[in-house]
């Protein structure tokens, strides 16, 4: 089951809508508190000015009216507000003690009672009365719902140019990474698009010159091995013609039987040389693997029982050539190696189509197994034989990864070798005009 956050993408929109709605929270603390505290300084300023301009004015010209809301009371008066007895809100204790600390030494400041306008009575050590100026609300209604629309349009156009920049940033990077998994599977690689920051496009540029360099090496050493087997057609053409017409038949039937081994390696490294893609039409592999078998029983009377256990059904097809190729070296190796009866078997797989091959002989040596597939490459003498090139394995593998698919050699419980091959539905299924268009096609898909 594949996770959501799994991905980069994934990560980067996590750690991107975190950090945005960390910031966000904290800036809307910051302000609240910040438009709080700028709310009290303000008022504080606004009541000293006002009580300073009282005393100036009852200084200089005791006779003019004071402004509205502005005024002076008698010490006792029943209006003067009594001194809090108990606890007061925190922003009107910090209000009166900010206005404590702007005016001089022991003046009182006292709040008006609760439902009359806000005003603030002040009595300094040199007054004679009260001294009762308007104040701001400190808390006056506000509307949150607004805040937080905008903060909410804000972060939402935060998130979304943050993705676009993290997918931007991703995709070069998943590009490259299925261009990997292309080249892992010996599929044709176009080059990866160098776009991205500079480091990935340095990693991009190293992947596609080492692709171009493992092709390069790779199509020499096709072409080297390919001119080679060529050759020898002819000269093995001639010698069996030759082998044909010795007296002694003893001899001639041994020669031929050497020729026929040679040829047979011959094919082979021409098959593995064969590095283009499979333009054959896809066939049904349940109906191709019974009619292999005929043919194979037919060609050869004498071979071990292949027993057939097709569950596929006609969905899963595959190159007919590409098909025929895989069952002949299969069984070919089966007969050569291993033991009756041979089981040939299709399924529907979690992964993919699983088409298998197995034997009930003693199959290979668990150190050798991850060797098995390597081309040239000849196992302990129990599996050798004139007439192999240790291609066998290494054909079926080039072969099953060449459309798509995994190949996955081991030893059964019970005895003998399987050889399983997984293919994925959508590869298997892939049309036709695009398994002939090659490398070409993948390239303008990208």
């Amino acid at each position: 089951m594949r996770r959501a956050f799994d991905t980069l993408f994934g990560r980067l929109v996590l750690i991107v809508i975190g950090m945005l709605v960390l910031s966000h929270v904290a800036w809307f603390a910051i302000i609240r508190f910040e438009r709080d505290n700028v709310q009290t300084r303000f008022a504080v300023e606004e009541a000293v000015f006002l009580v300073e301009a009282v005393r100036q004015h009852i200084a200089n010209t005791p006779n003019q009216p004071l402004p509205p809301r502005v005024r002076t009371v008698e010490l006792d008066s029943p209006d003067v507000p009594r001194q809090p007895d108990g606890d007061i809100p925190p922003p009107l204790q910090r209000f009166i003690e900010d206005l404590k600390d702007r005016l001089p030494d022991g003046t009182d400041v006292r709040l008006n009672e609760p439902g009359g306008p806000p005003s603030v009575w002040v009595h300094g050590v040199k007054d004679t009365g009260w001294i009762v100026v308007p104040v701001q609300p400190l808390r006056p209604p506000r509307s949150r719902d607004r805040m937080l629309v905008w903060l909410a349009l804000i972060f939402s156009t935060a998130v979304l140019a943050a993705l676009f920049g993290a997918w931007q940033l991703q995709y070069p990077l998943r590009a490259l990474a299925q261009a990997v998994g292309r080249f892992g599977r010996g599929q044709p690689t176009p080059p990866v698009p160098e776009r991205g920051p500079r480091e990935l496009r340095q990693l991009t540029h190293g992947f596609n010159q080492m692709v171009r360099e493992v092709s390069q090496t790779e199509n020499d050493r096709a072409v080297m091995l390919a001119g080679v087997a060529h050759d020898l057609k002819t000269p093995l053409a001639r010698l069996r013609l030759r082998a044909e017409m010795m007296d002694d038949e003893k001899m001639r039937d041994g020669v031929v039987r050497d020729v026929e081994s040679m040829a047979h390696i011959v094919d082979q490294f021409l098959v593995f040389a064969h590095d283009r893609p499979d333009g054959s039409e896809p066939v049904p592999v349940d109906e191709q693997c019974e009619r292999i078998v005929r043919a194979y029983r037919a060609v050869s009377p004498g071979v071990q029982p292949v027993h057939l256990n097709l569950e596929a059904g006609p969905a899963f097809v595959l190159p007919a050539a590409t098909l025929d190729r895989l069952l002949s070296n299969l069984l070919d190796n089966a007969h050569a190696y291993g033991a009756p009866p041979v089981v040939i078997e299709t399924r529907r797989g979690a992964k993919g189509w699983v088409l298998s091959v197995a034997d009930h002989g003693k199959g290979i040596a668990p150190d050798d197994l991850i060797k098995a597939s390597r081309p040239f490459v000849r196992l302990d003498p129990a599996r050798g034989g004139s007439g192999h090139s240790g291609l066998g394995l290494a054909i079926v593998e080039r072969l099953a990864r060449r459309v798509g698919g995994e190949c996955e050699i081991g030893n059964r419980p019970e005895g003998g070798l399987r050889v399983a091959m997984t293919f994925p539905f959508d590869i298997a299924t892939q049309p036709l005009a695009e398994r002939r268009a090659g490398p070409q096609h993948e390239e303008r898909a990208l």
